[in-house]
């Protein structure tokens, strides 16, 4: 019998989000979070799913380091039955922010691996130290199984030179690897291979639109299965209109900053990343008070919405002139899932695109991936839930997979 079951850990600066599939079924055993790891109050919160589930299971108390919250969690695992010394585990799987364009594909992880992503720390200061202590964390755990690393960017690095590349001196972009990268590349692959099969085709046959909206919100043109251009770049702050987060501004903003209001690039990176988005234009970033506030007739939150809307609207338009045709326009994350009114004002407006949202069909609540526009529009609308955990755990298993993955004593 085969090991099949595949760990997934997207390891933050704090937390530790985790996942345990078996990929025969591709069925959840267990999930799970470990957040405020470093602190007196430490939180690791655990649902066994084996089975029809059981309770959730909650631990507090201080949480010292990465080495720590592993044990715990391989503790709680254990507890189910579950526990990483289990045969049937095939590979643990990481989610890793910044591949570069050196990582194109879900990569097994050694000491080379481990340098590269320490060499691109200075272009994610925020993400790949995090995954790095996480990647080390469990190789000492588990020395002896596959650990593979699936990059956020890993999708985008098939845009063209003329997508990833930015207007400033070659020599300088190069020495200092300064071009377009994009995230949310695992969120991307996945729900634009969904969409595909929502169409009844294959990836290949379609042209897809992917619009990731979540406290972190970005746009994909995909073209026969294959990222053209994302609206993040460099980092995750170019593009759309995030919740704390600006999207794409003029650069001289920040040079004006600095001059006129005498800021460092501490605070104007702590402004443009943590307080502007719609946190910045109206205090609020969870799109459900925004609308609430609407509902309120709050003209600043209405300004805010329209601001998000108006933005996403442009790039519906620029990427659906970067396909020539789009076969669908796919919405994802807590916001493209869940706020009916956001997917309505941002198609509105585009009928002449082939574009239009049944208000019925946009109004349903569900899990399921769905089309939400009506029967005559060229152009489908589509709510395909992301799966990123999924996604990982698909990319890790099937690279194990091939190389051969672990048999279990029967």
């Amino acid at each position: 019998m085969t090991a099949t079951r595949v760990l997934v850990l997207n390891s933050g600066s704090s937390s530790v989000k985790y996942q345990l599939l078996d990929m025969s079924d591709q069925s959840r055993l267990a999930v799970g979070l470990v957040e405020r790891i470093g602190e007196e109050t430490s939180r690791l919160v655990h649902t066994p799913l084996q089975g029809g589930g059981g309770a959730k299971r909650e631990r507090s108390g201080a949480i010292a380091d990465h080495a720590a919250a592993l044990k715990a969690v391989a503790e709680e695992l254990s507890a189910d039955g579950l526990g990483l010394d289990s045969p049937e585990l095939a590979a643990i799987g990481h989610r890793v922010v910044h591949g570069g364009l050196r990582f194109t594909a879900p990569t097994v992880i050694d000491e080379e691996v481990l340098a590269e992503i320490e060499r691109l720390v200075p272009v994610a200061p925020l993400h790949n130290p995090a995954n790095l202590t996480g990647i080390r964390t469990a190789m000492a755990l588990r020395p002896d199984l596959p650990q593979v690393a699936v990059f956020d960017t890993a999708f985008h690095t098939t845009m063209p030179e003329s997508a990833a590349r930015y207007a400033i001196d070659v020599e300088t972009a190069d020495a200092h690897r300064i071009r377009r990268y994009g995230f949310h590349g695992t969120s991307h692959a996945y729900v634009s291979r969904e969409t595909a099969r929502l169409l009844g085709k294959e990836p290949e046959e379609v042209n897809v639109i992917v619009l990731h909206l979540g406290n972190g919100a970005s746009a994909s043109a995909v073209r026969g299965g294959r990222c053209v251009d994302t609206s993040m770049g460099l980092t995750p702050l170019e593009g759309l209109v995030m919740g704390t987060r600006s999207g794409d501004i003029d650069p001289a903003v920040t040079f004006h900053l600095k001059r006129v209001a005498g800021m460092d690039e501490n605070e104007i990176d702590v402004l443009l990343n943590k307080k502007s988005g719609l946190v910045g234009l109206c205090g609020d970033n969870d799109m459900r008070e925004i609308r609430r506030r609407i509902d309120e007739g709050d003209g600043r939150a209405a300004l805010a919405f329209d601001i998000y809307i108006h933005r996403l609207k442009k790039y519906i338009g620029a990427y659906y002139a970067v396909l020539g045709r789009v076969d669908a326009v796919a919405f994802t994350a807590g916001v493209g899932e869940n706020a009916a009114p956001v997917r309505e004002a941002a198609i509105t407006g585009l009928e002449e695109l082939g574009l239009a949202v049944d208000a019925d069909l946009n109004a349903v609540r569900s899990d399921e991936a769905r089309i939400v526009s009506p029967a005559y529009a060229r152009v489908a609308v589509a709510v395909v839930p992301t799966d990123e955990e999924l996604e990982i755990a698909r990319q890790s298993y099937e690279l194990v997979a091939v190389s051969g993955a672990p048999e279990v004593n029967a």
